[in-house]
């Protein structure tokens, strides 16, 4: 958690955070694979889905807000046993040759966020729900064995 306040309106993306997660990176989309385009913004900006990842004494929460969709364009898996994938795609509006565009903030495109989950959680068991564009995913956790103590009588 940052000691520095945002004044700029979002959690963890203050210019003058040390810890904030939106950070400039001036390699980003110099080493992209061939089979991929860079060349949409709007791509990228709804590529970085916010997701928040919650732990409680009963399993992993993870909260991804995904504005605008329909749980029919999201997808939740599990991959290689231990990394959870949410990914989805949100389609862009028919442009009429007619309308005159002012201004363009939403995003489209495709978007994918991958956790590596810890050894605890039960595959098995993930659970997903979405309501009011807010993605639930909950990853159960194996429950904590507590060592067993045995007490030995001391003779003499």
């Amino acid at each position: 958690m940052s000691l520095i306040p945002s004044f700029f309106g979002g959690r963890r993306t203050n210019v003058f955070d040390p810890f904030s997660l939106d950070l400039y990176d001036p390699f980003e989309g110099l080493l992209t694979p061939s089979g991929m385009t860079n060349t949409s913004k709007d791509v990228a900006a709804f590529t970085n889905a916010k997701v928040d990842w919650r732990e409680t004494p009963e399993a992993h929460v993870f909260k991804a807000d995904l504005p605008g969709l329909k749980k029919e364009e999201v997808k939740v898996e599990v991959e290689d046993g231990n990394i959870l994938q949410i990914s989805g795609e949100r389609s862009s509006e028919n442009e009429e040759k007619s309308d005159k565009w002012h201004r363009v903030e939403r995003s489209s495109g495709k978007f994918m966020r991958r956790f590596k989950l810890p050894e605890n959680a039960k595959i098995d068991e993930v659970k997903a729900s979405m309501e009011n564009g807010v993605l639930s995913v909950m990853v159960p956790k194996v429950p904590e064995r507590k060592p067993e103590v045995k007490s030995i009588d001391i003779s003499g």
